[in-house]
């Protein structure tokens, strides 16, 4: 090969290789028109500090029970079958699942007073809700623990 080609790699690909690598200074930035000249992050912080409006403080009971979802069959069935739940029974059924998941359970049958519910116990989720005539005569499966209230 010839000496001069070997000794300058940019005649030998057209391009100068040495001069791509180097960083080079970026240029302005553009701002669009009509814009103040403030950040997003600013511009952020004042619509937050504007807009602040008080979110509801949640109460948190003393036992940290975690609230449970009722799923749209679930709900579904306890409007089908007149089935209501006081605050209290709320509370009570969270206490249950609590108890559950520190077993390990996933999946639950909780026999309540005058009703059976299904709660997936991972997701804090009531699945289905049954009434006691409901109950008989019924197999209950993919299911790995039982409370009775």
């Amino acid at each position: 090969m010839d000496k001069m080609k070997m000794s300058n790699p940019a005649l030998q690909n057209g391009l100068d290789r040495i001069s791509n690598l180097i960083p080079t200074k970026p240029t302005e930035i553009k701002k669009p028109e009509g814009t103040d000249g403030t950040s997003f992050k600013e511009a952020l912080g004042e619509a937050l500090k504007t807009n602040e409006v008080a979110a509801p403080k949640l109460a948190v009971t003393k036992t940290d029970v975690p609230q449970l979802k009722f799923s749209n069959h679930a709900i579904e069935r306890m409007q089908s079958r007149g089935i209501s739940y006081s605050p209290q029974d709320l509370d009570r059924l969270g206490e249950a699942v609590k108890k559950a998941a520190a077993k390990g359970s996933k999946d639950t049958l909780v026999l309540m007073d005058q009703s059976a519910l299904i709660v997936s116990v991972k997701n804090n989720t009531v699945v289905t809700v049954m009434d006691k005539n409901a109950l008989k005569e019924n197999v209950f499966t993919n299911i790995d623990s039982t409370i009775v209230m």
